[in-house]
């Protein structure tokens, strides 16, 4: 690292001490309840989709879902002139209670010195060095999102490129809490969900239509915030016609939501990074969260000269949580013949 770049990073490492009340960010410490919020707000603005999902703070580690949509109706009536009584009705979940549990994930990034001194000259230094780690953070929860499917005590990135083992993302929780939102075949049970002139469907038009029609529950399949997100390998570039600027740079970027002009099924057709290749999901953006715990965003910075490299260990507990089942409705497995 050149001289001038180590000065212009000690002076960040200096205020970053400062803000966050310790004396060294060389010892790892906790994030102060204000800077992680904003960092949280930070990662959501620079990855598009976390801004069109929740990104909650919860206070335990452990407690019951929030419950964040209307999951039920509230209308009614009732005769007080004798026994009866009126009941408050909560209409925050309609399924049953549940309970999210926020583990630790470790985002950890090292950034090497030749790159800082890219950098040294730029008056945004500090902004470049954060944009890179909590960019990444944004992305790699998006994938978790889509292809967690345990929790391992030590993950491997070789064997799980898509981090399947760092936590239970929202797809793996429609699988194992909620299979009758699930399908995975069509009436043949040949453990594919056929589209074409011979399959299970003539295609994904009547698909769409028919899962919405049987999974969602009456109160939210009409809803206007409905949309279907769909695999990469369903509809081909030519037929995916974006409404998003082309000549807007940040939608081409990794973590945009991309938005077609058509609609499949009646619904907004939409996709999004990492999604799974061969499948659909049915609900609303707002119904999927990820829950952060409160006071558990943790940092160390430190120089590693043998590895000519500066290294941010940072680690959040959170959790993947789908606030309502009965808004979603999930099948995979899908091919076209014919």
């Amino acid at each position: 690292m050149r001289n001038d770049t180590r000065l212009r990073f000690n002076a960040a490492m200096t205020q970053l001490a400062t803000l966050n009340g310790v004396s060294s960010v060389t010892e790892k410490f906790t994030v102060s309840p204000t800077i992680a919020q904003k960092i949280e707000g930070q990662i959501q603005k620079k990855v598009q989709f976390l801004g069109m999902i929740n990104v909650e703070e919860v206070i335990d580690q452990t407690a019951e879902v929030l419950g964040l949509g209307m999951g039920s109706t509230i209308a009614g009536r009732t005769d007080t002139s004798g026994s009866g009584e009126r009941t408050a009705i909560d209409p925050s979940n309609i399924s049953r209670k549940r309970d999210y549990f926020c583990r630790q994930t470790n985002f950890d990034t090292a950034i090497r010195y030749n790159r800082l001194d890219m950098w040294a000259h730029k008056p945004n230094f500090y902004p470049l060095f954060k944009d890179q780690i909590q960019t990444q953070q944004g992305l790699d929860r998006i994938m978790i999102g889509w292809n967690g499917t345990s929790a391992a005590a030590t993950t491997n990135r070789s064997t799980n490129p898509l981090l399947q083992d760092v936590n239970i993302g929202w797809l793996q929780k429609i699988r194992t809490d909620a299979p009758a939102q699930h399908m995975t075949e069509g009436a043949e049970g040949t453990g594919k969900i056929t589209v074409g002139a011979t399959g299970d469907y003539k295609n994904l038009d009547a698909l769409v239509q028919n899962i919405a029609d049987e999974y969602i529950h009456p109160i939210f399949r009409d809803g206007t915030d409905l949309v279907v997100i769909v695999g990469r390998n369903l509809l081909n570039e030519k037929n995916f016609r974006i409404t998003n600027n082309a000549d807007d740079n940040e939608n081409v970027l990794a973590g945009q939501v991309l938005v077609s002009q058509i609609q499949i099924g009646g619904l907004k057709a939409i996709r999004v990074p990492y999604f799974a290749e061969n499948a659909i999901l049915i609900t609303s953006l707002d119904n999927l969260s990820i829950y952060w715990q409160k006071g558990t965003r943790r940092r160390h910075i430190i120089d590693e000269p043998k590895k000519d490299q500066i290294a941010n260990y940072e680690s959040v507990n959170e959790d993947y949580v789908v606030e309502e089942y009965e808004k979603v409705a999930f099948a995979e497995n899908i091919e076209f013949i014919d």
